[in-house]
């Protein structure tokens, strides 16, 4: 066996480059918060939810909808345009910069994850890369878009599907990883 293939991570070599981009108390408050508004299932009221997290530095556009059970990880990373809907259990892992367009669907246990790591270092070095989800993108229930991925204009990725790779616009796509199977046509 090579050298090469012999070496194994080492946890205790870790190192993370990411800027947060808040203090640490205000981390900490945050903590809190999304658990007792945000991530409780009990916790029907939107228009608080919009509140708190411009609040906590999003930049929120009008009639945004935010369901129970979401859990957002830093809000200042954090743009939504207007008139758009996270669903029931959505988890926006938003280490980077997370930009939602107008008029976008998160649906159920839909995730954004901008995070990943460096497998081929033995370090394993943190990665975080920004997600762009442009107007009228609908990510179907249980989906997953990875960091670095851009779903353009109108696309759809669908149910249980991985998105890591940037989505055409007006296109539908399914599986891991999602592939193009069907044109969007908006009658």
């Amino acid at each position: 066996m090579s050298e090469v293939l012999r070496r194994q991570v080492d946890n205790a070599s870790y190192r993370t480059t990411i800027d947060i981009g808040a203090s640490r108390g205000r981390q900490i408050i945050w903590y809190f918060v999304n658990i007792i508004f945000f991530k409780n299932s009990f916790n029907i009221f939107s228009a608080l939810k919009v509140r708190l997290l411009k609040w906590f530095g999003a930049e929120l556009g009008k009639g945004v909808v935010i369901k129970p059970s979401v859990n957002i990880k830093f809000p200042w990373k954090l743009k939504v345009g207007d008139h758009s809907w996270i669903g029931e259990e959505v988890w926006i892992d938003n280490l980077s910069d997370v930009t939602i367009g107008s008029n976008v669907t998160l649906s159920q246990g839909s995730l954004l994850l901008t995070g990943t790591h460096d497998h081929s270092k033995t370090s394993f070095d943190f990665l975080s890369y920004p997600i762009v989800l442009e107007d009228g993108v609908w990510i179907g229930a249980k989906a997953v878009v990875y960091g670095g991925v851009i779903c353009r204009t109108h696309s759809i990725l669908g149910i249980n599907s991985v998105a890591e790779k940037e989505l055409d616009p007006y296109t539908i796509y399914k599986g891991n990883p999602a592939v193009p199977v069907l044109r969007r046509v908006i009658v």
